[in-house]
């Protein structure tokens, strides 16, 4: 590592030139191309997407993205009134004129007969795309509300709902990036007194990774389903452990620099220590990421991808184009006073003092009462987690003041919520008795508690399938949605009779329940794998069994608590109003899947940050004397060793924080949980794990967390983040 910071420091002008070659190629090629997201999820074995399978192969227009006009007459009108009719009938005849629209069922129409409700004072025309809600544009979208919007006046007020609509609408992360890049900068030059180039260094370094890695992603959706939010996710993650890696190196250069070394040396030594543990930490976060592959999900394939190769620009800019631009600042990674200081005084030793040794004293005296403690708000922070309920969000969750949040509530107020999440039910026909048992159960299900009604059955054009849909009377997100989907699974087999094709349940909701199930299932076997990898890892990294084994407990914990709170807010309600989160409702399902991924390599980072500074006082000042000796080391080691990474570890959890909590200020529901789940973990991780668990158990312990069995310590390959131990062992 010294030699790679060696040469960046002596060749900067070319390692930064490379940087911006390849940010500039990059970014003109994106532009230039153009992005292909895909928002569709495959469920191989499921009952949605045998629907959507037979929908896709013999029903186009109904397997295509699905909007709704909802109309409400205002003013004491009438939906069928003049006023009223006379300008929606005109606007949707525009709409079925917008390219990309393949049908609208009209209201009016004897189709569309049940799309008014019962008080006449709402209505609902569907329109359907001939394309998925990934394929239609931004552009298109706009289209079709400017369109619908032309019936708005003082008779009619529009809105629209559904996925396209949601995707328009869609602002993006800009604002929260700014707010946390600016709080992040606030944090930087407090940390590093004051230093403005200094201060600037770990944004720069984070942002040319995320400029190429944005880029690569709209790249990346070419070749594999990638998800839109792909980037917004990678972007939240990048800006996070970009930053905080910026921090862990420049931090150990300026100390190096005040103990009198060169620039050159100083740079040398800070990317040999604190630029292992940025490796080893970013390492574990692609390998958490890249686990989810293990899920067999496709949807989670983009979502992963794009998050690992993100993080691993962001730590390959740390390694190399943090080096070199530090060979262009030279003094100036010191303020102004730090300079002075340093040539009135000279050199000043790296030794831990102030607040962060009394805190490492107090852990060290209360270990025992500390690690308890800590332990227990913990595992109480976590406890909703066994009551936490996965969905997906919807436009009941999008700012009130959007057009698909207005359509919800009108939908809701004229119909009931139901009519935001239909299901569609669909059967193979193959004889004319098909059809007809298809009807029997149509009829069966029109009468199932929970069901507000159902549509007859519609064929295909080629006659091999028929569709009806059927409305619940509760919403997308509720529990009952979710039972009635498994009554209408189970009522089918029984209303149809024997030799006829399955009746499967389909659209939107049961396609999220189905997808929450699988996840469900799936998701202890992804924990494993990830778990398991990082302690493999760790064991190579430290030459020890109980530090990893310890590192993945208070892990877990740490995620734990995470989606604990996470559930506590987001689906119980509490603190909603000061979150700037509109309603409750289920955890989206892809949440805790990628939350784990994240947080466990997260956590890592300052795993990897504090225990390797302890592992540098352990091997510098262990006694090859009495045991007691060696008990004496290790709290001395465990102390100095966190004093003197307390201070970094805090601003890094704090622009984590305020980098991650930024998010809660935008409009989009999934990153708001995202946002909200790795803020709240950090703040537990940092605080609670770091600053109290981990140090209070390392001394409980004692000198047995570097134990490591010789025939297993021959094995294993040394990986040391210590760089005096790797040097010697090679």
């Amino acid at each position: 590592m010294s030699r790679l910071a060696h040469w960046c420091f002596l060749h900067r002008r070319r390692v930064v030139a490379l940087w911006l070659l390849v940010l500039v190629v990059t970014v003109a090629f994106s532009r230039s191309i153009g992005s292909k997201y895909n928002e569709s999820a495959s469920l191989p074995g499921t009952d949605a997407q045998a629907a959507i399978t037979l929908l896709t192969d013999n029903f186009p227009t109904a397997s295509g993205e699905g909007d709704q006009i909802v109309i409400e007459a205002t003013g004491g009108a009438d939906i069928r009134s003049s006023s009223v009719q006379s300008p929606v009938d005109a606007a949707l005849t525009k709409v079925a004129a917008v390219p990309g629209i393949a049908s609208v069922v009209s209201p009016y129409s004897q189709q569309g007969a049940a799309q008014i409700s019962k008080d006449g004072t709402i209505a609902f025309a569907v329109v359907n795309w001939k394309m998925k809600a990934a394929d239609v544009t931004k552009s298109d979208a706009r289209k079709l509300i400017d369109t619908a919007k032309t019936a708005d006046g003082p008779h009619v007020r529009i809105s629209l709902g559904g996925q396209s609509i949601t995707n328009e609408e869609s602002a993006g992360p800009g604002l929260s990036v700014a707010v946390g890049a600016i709080a992040a900068l606030v944090i930087l030059l407090i940390v590093f007194g004051g230093a403005l180039f200094a201060s600037l260094m770990p944004l720069l370094t984070a942002g040319i990774a995320l400029f190429i890695g944005t880029s690569l992603i709209s790249l990346l959706s070419h070749v594999m389903d990638t998800p839109s939010v792909s980037s917004d996710l990678a972007v939240l993650i990048g800006l996070g452990v970009g930053i905080d890696y910026g921090l862990f190196i420049i931090s150990r250069h300026r100390s190096a620099v005040k103990t009198g070394l060169s620039y050159e040396e100083a740079t040398a030594q800070a990317v040999n220590t604190s630029g292992r543990t940025v490796l080893f930490a970013g390492i574990t976060v692609c390998i958490a990421l890249l686990g989810q592959f293990a899920l067999g999900i496709d949807y989670l394939y983009g979502l992963s991808a794009a998050s690992a190769l993100t993080v691993a620009l962001t730590m390959a800019s740390s390694l190399t184009f943090l080096p070199a631009m530090l060979g262009f600042l030279g003094p100036k990674t010191l303020s102004r006073r730090e300079r002075r200081a340093h040539t009135e005084k000279g050199p000043v030793a790296d030794d831990a003092a102030g607040f962060w040794l009394r805190w490492a004293r107090f852990v060290e005296r209360h270990r025992a009462l500390v690690a308890a403690c800590a332990l227990a708000v913990v595992v109480m922070i976590a406890l909703p987690l066994f009551w936490m309920r996965l969905g997906s969000s919807g436009a009941a969750n999008d700012p009130v003041d959007s057009t698909t949040h207005q359509a919800y509530t009108t939908l809701s107020k004229g119909f009931g919520p139901g009519y935001n999440g239909p299901f569609q039910l669909v059967t193979e026909v193959k004889s004319t008795s098909d059809i007809q048992a298809f009807d029997t159960f149509l009829a069966a299900a029109a009468k199932t508690p929970g069901v507000v009604s159902v549509t007859p059955a519609t064929t295909s054009p080629n006659g091999k399938v028929a569709l009806a849909i059927l409305y619940p009377s509760t919403g997308p997100g509720s529990r009952q949605t979710v039972t009635l989907v498994n009554t209408i699974r189970d009522l089918a087999p029984e209303a149809e009779g024997p030799g006829h094709p399955a009746v499967h349940v389909g659209g939107v909701t049961p396609t999220n329940i189905d997808f929450s199930h699988v996840l469900s299932e799936k998701l202890p076997v992804f924990i494993a794998i990830v778990v398991v990898l990082a302690f493999l890892l760790l064991v190579a990294v430290f030459r020890s069994l109980l530090i990893p084994l310890v590192a993945a407990v208070m892990n877990l914990l740490s995620v734990g608590a995470a989606l604990g709170a996470l559930n506590a807010v987001f689906t119980w309600g509490w603190g909603l109003s000061l979150l700037n989160v509109p309603v409750a409702g289920p955890v989206d399902a892809f949440i805790p899947v990628l939350l784990f991924s994240v947080l466990f390599g997260l956590s890592m980072d300052y795993e990897v940050y504090l225990v390797s500074r302890i592992q540098e006082e352990w091997h510098h000042r262990r006694p090859a004397a009495s045991h007691a000796d060696e008990v004496r080391a290790n709290h001395f080691a465990v102390t100095h060793g966190q004093a003197k990474t307390g201070r970094v570890v805090a601003a890094a959890a704090g622009i984590m924080i305020l980098v991650f909590g930024s998010f809660l200020i935008g409009d989009d529901h999934v990153l708001q949980e995202f946002g909200f789940g790795l803020a709240f973990a950090v703040l537990v991780d940092a605080l609670i794990i770091r600053g109290l668990t981990v140090p209070a158990l390392m001394h409980l312990i004692g000198p047995a967390n570097w134990a490591m069995p010789g025939r297993l310590d021959r094995i294993v390959p040394n990986l040391s983040i210590d760089a005096a131990r790797a040097n010697d062992s090679r």
